[in-house]
């Protein structure tokens, strides 16, 4: 069998084949990407340390302005409790909220030298659907993330525990949810970023595990 740390890496880029996995969530006014407004967009990057471990940095954030002729269905503001003519949100239009939630991608990009972002979610077709939208609308040129390919935590946790909705993997990975918190932007792209490391991190050290026990002829 093929030494196992020969294939081992606490490089991010090498981890991941050249991608920098960044921990999505949006808030919108309905389900359809193309119709209906993004409201708010937080964005969590991650590092990793020198045992090949994952951590999250703090999420950037913005409350986002709806398009000209955005759809808001009522009932998505019931669920999330914005208020899209607050005007104590600060809200930024489409363009300045992705600038600003790109700069940081990018950064990370070049610290971690990967060549590309690559969305992480909880049902990531969702946020990816209104994120390439709102860079469609947008034209804008320097979208950081790839296009399709995504990390779905969904999958990732019901392969780990069994547990597909958000609260429930969150708690079976051993962290807190505050269901009164939920349908924030920020706040469930925090806990999804716990959530992803942990079942990264997880999967390490199993690798590290079975290292040490085949170097020891164990396995």
């Amino acid at each position: 069998m093929e030494n196992v740390s020969n294939n081992l890496s606490g490089r991010m880029a090498e981890r991941f084949r050249g991608f920098l996995p960044v921990i999505v969530d949006v808030e919108t006014g309905g389900f359809d990407a193309e119709r209906d407004a993004l409201l708010e967009i937080a964005a969590v990057t991650l590092s990793m340390d020198q045992d090949g471990l994952l951590r999250p940095h703090p999420a950037v954030f913005a409350h986002v302005e709806p398009f000209p002729g955005a759809n808001i269905d009522p009932r998505s503001l019931e669920i999330t409790g914005i208020d899209p003519d607050n005007p104590l949100r600060g809200a930024l239009n489409e363009r300045t909220a992705l600038d600003h939630i790109f700069k940081s991608v990018r950064e990370s990009m070049r610290e971690n030298d990967c060549q590309r972002a690559i969305l992480v979610g909880h049902n990531a077709s969702f946020d990816l659907g209104f994120l390439n939208a709102a860079v469609r609308r947008t034209g804008h040129k320097r979208n950081p993330f790839h296009p399709f390919s995504t990390f779905d935590t969904v999958t990732l946790s019901g392969l780990a525990y069994g547990q597909t909705v958000l609260s429930k993997a969150v708690q079976a990975a051993g962290h807190m949810f505050d269901t009164r918190e939920a349908h924030s932007a920020i706040y469930d792209a925090e806990r999804t970023a716990e959530l992803f490391c942990t079942i990264v991190n997880r999967w390490r050290r199993l690798e590290q595990f079975e290292r040490e026990h085949i170097g020891l002829g164990v396995l």
